[in-house]
């Protein structure tokens, strides 16, 4: 059982803000004599040897003040995002960071980064050229060869007729979401599902967004229907109804292509409505699925399409994604970025340009296509040869899974930290919990996780397999144990 104390490191520990309180707390701590693990953490971060109490304290150690006397002026409620939490949770138990020699990052949402050879893909750009132009500031939209490359890259594999102006480029994905939640008008209400990436609840709180969730149950297979969006019932009048989607989904696979895709797009066209897809595992779908195939004006819509180089592309790190929507939209987006972002890095953007060049995307296309479906097939056979339940759709690099009653994800995690490896519980998809982590909050997907075969390589297969049985085995033994005594 936690200690007294638990709580208040659970909490500590969410808003990343230690410096202030650490010492007062591991005070109280030392006079109540509590010793569990947790108040072990906040022993050792007391005494500044972890990392998360780094910031401010040597500012605070050189000015000569208290940081329990300094009020400080940034929110206490900006915790990161859940999958941060698993990695720093990781590393105090392993002593390593997850991608470190000797890790298993199936917590982790990127792609392999290198060329996929089993399937015929091509290699990826080992450099740019940098002249005396790159080094000017960036416009505010993003660069013209860019805009270009993505244009042509929709309208040919798509048939769509988008321009430029129809594009806006941002350093990552998830900037150009944060963008669009951040500047929706009053009146207009997002709709999400109740589990989903873990990023868009810190997005949707951060830019106080008001929302809803749809529900993700395993009697609708996770995946409701598109009408469950657009439900009005108890809407007022004049209130903007806003989708937020990712597709294929992210964590579980579940994917809108074909009619299905076609009635979204047709449903967010409609007066009052509109729709954020983002469409990051776009190309991780037989056959590559984006709705801007079926949108039929976008400039008089309210429908915004966020990609990327980060998945498809395998480019995480170049941080280059846009956003595809209306001109106006458009305008709305590259007049905040003139102030409040200054464009994205010309090098970069360069390097996108090259991802981009048609002969080499049509390649990485199917190479990615087959590659992940390869995966995808055979590291969930193995999980059902497990006897874990397996709920994943057919898109994207997770698995989707529950374990057997009695079983939980946070305790599975345990166990596999000390072996180098980590999932990431479901509990932090789930955008019904509280942002701030309240620790008596208890998530119906408890015993749900998400398995990452995304940066796995094909030759790892078999002993991923093997270090998640041997994990899961021992762990279930001791579930039946404890219930048999």
């Amino acid at each position: 059982m936690p200690g007294v104390g638990c709580v208040t490191v659970s909490l500590l520990r969410s808003t990343r803000s230690l410096a202030a309180y650490l010492t007062p707390i591991a005070d109280w701590l030392d006079q109540i004599g509590c010793s569990c693990d947790h108040c072990a953490v906040l022993s050792s971060l007391q005494g500044g040897h972890d990392d998360l109490s780094r910031s401010s304290r040597g500012d605070m150690a050189d000015s000569g003040k208290s940081a329990a006397k300094t009020h400080f002026f940034l929110s206490d409620n900006c915790p990161p995002m859940g999958i941060y939490e698993t990695l720093y949770a990781f590393k105090d138990s392993f002593g390593k960071f997850m991608g470190a020699e000797g890790t298993h990052p199936w917590s982790q949402g990127f792609p392999l980064t290198r060329a996929l050879d089993k399937f015929g893909g091509p290699s990826l750009p080992d450099s740019v050229e940098v002249t005396w132009e790159d080094r000017f500031y960036p416009k505010a939209w993003g660069h013209p060869m860019l805009r270009e490359s993505i244009v042509e890259y929709y309208n040919s594999q798509y048939g769509s007729s988008i321009t430029p102006d129809n594009v806006m480029v941002f350093a990552g994905g998830r900037p150009g979401i944060y963008t669009v939640m951040a500047f929706l008008k009053e009146h207009v209400k997002v709709r999400i599902g109740s589990i989903e990436w873990p990023a868009y609840l810190d997005i949707l709180t951060q830019t106080n967004t008001a929302y809803e969730t749809v529900a993700y149950t395993k009697e609708n297979n996770f995946h409701p229907s598109n009408s469950d969006y657009f439900d009005r019932s108890g809407i007022p009048d004049g209130v903007g109804l806003m989708p937020v989607i990712s597709n294929p989904q992210n964590p579980s696979g579940q994917t809108r292509w074909g009619d299905e895709l076609k009635d979204l797009i047709e449903r967010s066209e409609e007066p009052g409505n509109g729709l954020l897809l983002d469409e990051a595992y776009e190309m991780f779908h037989s056959p590559s699925v984006s709705g801007i195939e079926f949108v039929r004006d976008l400039d008089s819509s309210n429908i915004f399409l966020a990609g990327a180089c980060t998945k498809g592309l395998q480019s995480p790190g170049i941080r280059v994604g846009w956003i595809i929507a209306s001109k106006t939209n458009i305008e709305t987006m590259a007049n905040y970025s003139s102030f409040g972002m200054g464009g994205v890095s010309h090098p970069s953007q360069h390097y996108a340009v090259k991802l981009l060049e048609p002969q080499r995307v049509q390649k990485a296309r199917k190479a990615v296509e087959q590659h992940y479906n390869w995966q995808r097939e055979r590291y969930g056979k193995a999980f059902e040869d497990m006897g874990l339940s397996v709920y994943t759709g057919d898109g994207g690099f997770y698995h989707w899974l529950e374990l057997p009653e009695g079983m939980t994800s946070g305790e599975l995690n345990k166990r596999l930290f000390k072996h180098g490896a980590a999932i990431l519980c479901a509990s932090d998809c789930d955008m019904d919990r509280p942002h701030s982590k309240d620790p008596s909050y208890q998530s119906p997907y408890s015993r749900f996780f998400r398995f990452s075969f995304g940066p796995l390589l094909p030759d790892s297969f078999e002993s991923d397999v093997a270090l998640f049985r041997e994990v899961y085995e021992r762990y279930k033994e001791e579930c039946n144990h404890s219930a048999g005594a």
